[in-house]
């Protein structure tokens, strides 16, 4: 049998840890000291896998961002409908929805995330940019296909996805309208209105089936960028 990876399993925790103080407290808030003693590891073990507090807190965002993206892929890759932006957009708000964490790195909630919000603009803006042309391979693909409407350029497709994701977020946290919907409705809410906006009415069930290996396949190579850039920043 194989040794358990000690550093391995150390380095979970303290992530874990970093990430539920985060949303307590909020980065500002939170200290090295804080993050050792709730993990139950000494400050200086805490030093041996982080140079700094940024460090530590950019690899809980990179963690989560990873899932995000790898669940993405698995499920496009397991059922041809997730190609679509409608249902990924669902999925992904429903992801965001449950999880605190994720919410707060993908719309750069400033209270929790305090100056890590810039630190991470400069930080990770390369990859940010390796996202958002993956999205745009995405759309292109389901547009050469037939599954996308025609008369709108790529860029405007991904402006009206991002608008629409983005204000139902926006409304979530507003005391106005929605009160009486669960996040299930909300989400089918979501995949309706971006459906209307992007999609043809019968995406060519073929194309979809052709598409969504390669699709997959596309967000598992973001996957390989965001993991060489939160390794890179452990010891």
């Amino acid at each position: 049998m194989a040794a358990p990876d000690v550093a391995g399993t150390r380095v979970d925790r303290l992530l874990a840890t970093a990430a539920e103080l985060l949303v307590r407290w909020g980065y500002q808030r939170v200290t090295i000291d804080d993050v050792a003693r709730q993990a139950g590891i000494g400050k200086g073990t805490v030093y041996l896998h982080f140079r700094t507090k940024d460090a530590l807190f950019l690899t809980v965002l990179l963690r989560v961002h990873r899932r995000v993206v790898e669940r993405m892929a698995d499920r496009i890759a397991a059922d041809p409908e997730h190609v679509l932006p409608a249902r990924v957009t669902r999925s992904v708000y429903r992801e965001l929805t449950a999880d605190p964490v994720s919410r707060s790195l993908y719309f750069a909630d400033a209270e929790v995330l305090g100056r890590l919000v810039h630190e991470a603009t400069d930080t990770l803006g390369g990859l940010a940019a390796r996202r958002e042309e993956t999205l745009g391979e995405h759309l292109r693909l389901l547009q050469e296909a037939g599954c996308l409407r025609s008369d709108l350029s790529v860029e405007a497709l991904r402006y009206t996805l991002a608008a629409i994701g983005t204000g139902f977020f926006v409304v979530d946290g507003m005391s106005v309208g929605g009160a009486d919907l669960d996040a299930d409705a909300r989400g089918a809410l979501l995949e309706h209105a971006v459906a209307a906006a992007l999609q043809v009415p019968e995406p060519p069930t073929a194309e979809l089936e052709r598409l969504a290996p390669v699709v997959a396949e596309l967000y598992r190579s973001l996957i390989e960028d965001i993991d060489h850039e939160w390794r890179r920043r452990v010891r």
